[in-house]
């Protein structure tokens, strides 16, 4: 867990135009080609962070929802919520417990991995499939830092985002599912007293004034100047309920 330290300024960019990404794509590479036609070498120090839809796509995550069958629970939480009962199933089957933010939802679930995410993070690819999480996020963290690595030559830190309702208000904001080369909590101290920091969430929640959303196209945004301790714990390592 580290101690914070001072960042008095950052600055951040989209790296865009990104391709349309398909099924099984190598992401560093995706993410070092866009780099290179824009003429931008990631630095050292630099956090790469990536929406984790981008992730769970090169991952092959994707579910035909032709071949989801809905049990009665998933048809009820369907007809107050509205939502495709295939969803909803997909939503118990990837969740240890759920509650509606109101009367008619949205879903608020606790994933099997140990996040509470609006839908269990099921999102939708079109009126026939979806995309699930990352299995391991934290490992897909490590193993895109270590790629990039390679790539570029220069000592990067990646966050997995995603973007996440709250129940207690309307609207999305984005947290941080997986990580490497980052502490995922930072302390800080004042006056004698301490108090932690769920840093990547800050680091993710910044990318995410760039970060794509239904359709903005950009799912790769690089975080320059943030002062940080390198650590492999992971987001998991800060999670109430691991799995």
């Amino acid at each position: 867990m580290m101690t914070a330290v001072p960042t008095s300024g950052f600055s951040a960019f989209a790296v865009e135009p990104f391709p349309e990404l398909q099924a099984g794509v190598d992401l560093a590479g995706a993410i070092t080609g866009v780099l290179a036609c824009t003429g931008i070498e990631l630095q050292e120090g630099d956090v790469v962070v990536v929406a984790s839809k981008a992730v769970s796509v090169a991952e092959k995550r994707y579910v035909d929802l032709a071949g989801v069958v809905p049990g009665r629970e998933a048809l009820e939480l369907s007809a107050r919520t509205g939502k495709p009962a295939e969803v909803v199933q997909l939503i118990l089957d990837f969740s240890d417990s759920y509650f509606l933010a109101t009367d008619k939802g949205p879903i608020i679930a606790r994933h099997r991995l140990g996040f509470q995410l609006t839908s269990a993070g099921i999102d939708r690819a079109g009126p026939q499939g979806a995309w699930l999480l990352p299995v391991d996020p934290d490992a897909s963290a490590r193993a895109l830092r270590d790629a990039l690595i390679a790539h570029a030559g220069a000592d990067v830190a990646v966050v997995v985002a995603d973007s996440d309702g709250r129940a207690d208000r309307r609207g999305a904001t984005v947290i941080s599912i997986g990580a490497a080369g980052v502490g995922p909590l930072r302390v800080t101290e004042y006056g004698g007293r301490r108090q932690e920091e769920t840093f990547t969430d800050l680091i993710a929640a910044a990318a995410g004034i760039l970060l794509g959303q239904r359709g903005r196209g950009a799912p790769v945004a690089v975080l320059r100047g943030i002062a940080y301790e390198s650590s492999d714990a992971g987001v998991a390592s800060m999670l109430q309920h691991r799995p």
